[in-house]
């Protein structure tokens, strides 16, 4: 799959699929385009063309280099634009977890011409008091360099309990995967995460939106879906029972199946 250079950046994306409308799925934080692979794409591309690609900073995009402006929210929706103009896409669901989630609601802001219907999973408008202490402790230890570390100290919030116990050598085989991680790149992402501030603008989006959250997230517990939700003129909340902030992994059946369901009605 291939590269392109849009927005005085260069991105890996991938674009799934033949004839339909465009799905686009921003990832979260630290993950990348694979992400999606292995539950999302399969189940949606008899319907979709699903759009992936990595952010500035995350996968096999460009990464930070000393020097470089710090990442911005405005950025990362402008690159995605700057996509869509190379790819001669109009417009696109967009969607998207987590980071992208928030993403999601930052891109339909700045370009709201170019969003069909919003996708927002386990992600925030606001960074409270507790998510703002472990987005920065994140970056604090990103800046110490020590790849195992920064793992160790940060799988622990993105699944539930009952994950960890059915899952755990799954888990400990990341560890490997997460030496790909460029962490000066991964601190730029915090402190642009700990920027975003949108929750007084949510009803400036008009498009129909689904927002999604996993009843076990403790990163980014339910109320911040529910404030989503609420502030947004046209969504509807779905809580995934027992899930944990990797929700399209620990119920990606129930999270496809609400994805295509809203898509189609």
């Amino acid at each position: 799959m291939p590269h392109i250079t849009v927005n005085g950046v260069e991105l890996y994306y991938e674009l799934h699929g033949e004839g339909g409308d465009v799905l686009v799925l921003n990832n979260g934080i630290i993950t990348n385009t694979a992400s999606w692979l292995a539950f999302q794409v399969p189940a949606l591309l008899p319907y979709y063309r699903v759009l992936l690609y990595d952010m500035r900073g995350q996968g096999q995009s460009q990464k930070w280099a000393e020097g470089d402006p710090p990442y911005t929210w405005e950025t990362h929706a402008d690159d995605l634009a700057a996509l869509l103009d190379a790819l001669e896409i109009e417009t696109a669901h967009i969607g998207g977890i987590s980071y992208g989630g928030e993403l999601t609601l930052v891109f339909a802001l700045r370009h709201p011409a170019r969003c069909r219907k919003l996708i927002v999973a386990d992600a925030v408008s606001h960074v409270g008091p507790q998510l703002r202490a472990i987005a920065d402790s994140w970056a604090r230890i990103a800046a110490l360099g020590d790849h195992d570390l920064f793992y160790r100290a940060t799988w622990y919030w993105n699944f539930s309990e009952a994950f960890f116990a059915e899952k755990y050598d799954f888990l400990l085989s990341r560890l490997e995967a997460a030496k790909a991680l460029h962490l000066p790149s991964v601190i730029q992402l915090c402190r642009c995460f700990l920027s975003l501030d949108v929750t007084a603008r949510l009803e400036e989006i008009a498009q129909p939106a689904c927002v999604i959250v996993g009843e076990a997230d403790i990163l980014k517990p339910p109320h911040y879906a529910q404030t989503i939700a609420a502030g947004l003129p046209n969504a509807a909340l779905h809580v995934l029972p027992g899930a944990g902030h990797a929700s399209f992994w620990e119920s990606a059946e129930s999270f496809n199946r609400i994805i295509l369901d809203f898509l189609q009605n």
